[in-house]
């Protein structure tokens, strides 16, 4: 017997008849062609999160992003009109990489007045003007207005940055739709104070996304992520979430959980009961506005156990809201059909002492723990997928997002491969 209220349906996923019900093939996490063929028709063609506002603190400030899933490096920097502008990497003289440090492939960020090129001292103001070129007479009817920066399309939404190499794609809050929308008003601003973790994961992107959409296996891969009672009553109980939507390519799932403090604090770990805080982050929620009454999109369902709620945002993005007054982001950029860089920044409101502190440092590490136990998991599940002795795989109710991400991407290249062909 369901636990929560489900569609009339009779389940989520029969919610959306689009879906099916079948086994789910996943030969599109082992293709080559497939990858290559994802990589133009959705990173190229998608708007994309880069980073946040924060990072570009005055006029001047600009980091720089490698984006192997496009092929390409960014510069992102904040112009003296205060607008956030995005740029190819690459110097108009001789295609030299434009800003880097030390070594070319290393991401980097700063502060400056200007961007000027190792090679031949070409440079370039803030919002992509060549101003100087190095012995100019030595051109021939050199035109500086035709060799500025090549931009990138670039707009803001909520502080978060987004880029899209398609010129012709639709506007981001287009993009974003009202599922995403919902959450506007979140005082993202506020959380400043950031945990920042990214390592190589040898598997497909797409299979970490599936690891982070359903809630399904928790009971049982991180079982030893509570005591024991608890973690036997867990898995006992199995999971349920409380919510499901999609609106396509995006979705979200509402989950209870995390409550602040737990009922019974011999639940959790003693270091928890000391510091306040854990795996679902500090339990104390901080003193600011707009936590008390949160966005219309966030915890959909009203339901008074609600813990924490997750939106996949196409292709690569996941936001997740924690009850207790956090929030965090997940990022997934492929490298290959069978690698990608996976990063997660952890957001808090800075702490204001010591016992704050360490109580957000916990809820770091302990999240670092369950990303491992999910990245080892992922290793192992590309490694069978590419024995190719087995290809579909039947997915039950919770694990709707999965079908739903793996549909996308199969219709997505569907449409391209389409696009090409009638060339």
């Amino acid at each position: 017997m369901a636990h929560f209220t489900k569609p009339t349906a009779g389940s989520w996923t029969e919610h959306y008849p689009e879906l099916g019900t079948e086994p789910v093939d996943y030969t599109d996490s082992i293709d080559p062609d497939f990858y290559e063929d994802e990589r133009n028709a959705i990173f190229k063609k998608t708007w994309l999160n880069i980073g946040r506002v924060e990072r570009l603190p005055k006029v001047g400030s600009y980091f720089t992003r490698e984006l192997p899933s496009v092929g390409t490096s960014l510069i992102i920097a904040k112009g003296n009109d205060q607008v956030v502008r995005a740029f190819h990497n690459i110097c108009r003289h001789r295609g030299n990489k434009l800003v880097w440090d030390d070594f070319p492939n290393e991401e980097t960020s700063g502060t400056c007045r200007q961007f000027t090129c190792k090679y031949h001292a070409w440079r370039y103001s803030l919002e992509g003007e060549v101003n100087f070129v190095q012995q100019e007479k030595e051109f021939f009817d050199l035109d500086k207005q035709l060799y500025g920066l090549k931009t990138v399309r670039c707009e803001v939404w909520e502080g978060f940055i987004f880029v899209n190499l398609d010129e012709d794609a639709p506007p981001l809050t287009e993009y974003l739709g009202t599922l995403v929308a919902g959450v506007e008003g979140y005082p993202f601003h506020e959380f400043t104070e950031v945990y920042s973790y990214r390592a190589e994961i040898g598997s497909n992107w797409k299979l970490f996304i599936d690891a982070f959409a359903e809630f399904y296996h928790a009971p049982i891969l991180h079982m030893k992520q509570a005591v024991k009672d608890e973690a036997d009553k867990l898995a006992g109980t199995g999971y349920e979430a409380l919510h499901y939507e999609l609106q396509s390519p995006h979705s979200m799932i509402s989950s209870w959980g995390g409550m602040a403090p737990p009922k019974d604090p011999n639940m959790v770990k003693p270091i928890e009961r000391v510091l306040r805080s854990g795996l679902f982050g500090p339990w104390d929620k901080p003193d600011i506005e707009g936590l008390d009454k949160l966005p219309e999109g966030i915890n959909p369902a009203r339901h008074r156990a609600w813990g924490v709620d997750e939106f996949e945002i196409f292709p690569n993005m996941s936001l997740l809201f924690w009850e207790p007054g956090w929030y965090l982001t997940y990022h997934y950029w492929p490298t290959a059909v069978n690698k990608h860089i996976f990063e997660a920044n952890l957001y808090f409101v800075p702490p204001k002492t010591a016992r704050e502190r360490l109580g957000q440092e916990l809820a770091a590490v302990t999240f670092k723990e369950y990303a491992l136990q999910d990245a080892n998991t992922l290793e192992a599940t590309q490694t069978m997928l590419a024995t190719r002795i087995v290809s579909d795989f039947p997915l039950n109710d919770q694990e709707i997002l999965l079908r739903h991400l793996h549909k996308v991407a199969k219709d997505k290249v569907q449409e391209y491969r389409d696009a090409t062909a009638a060339r």
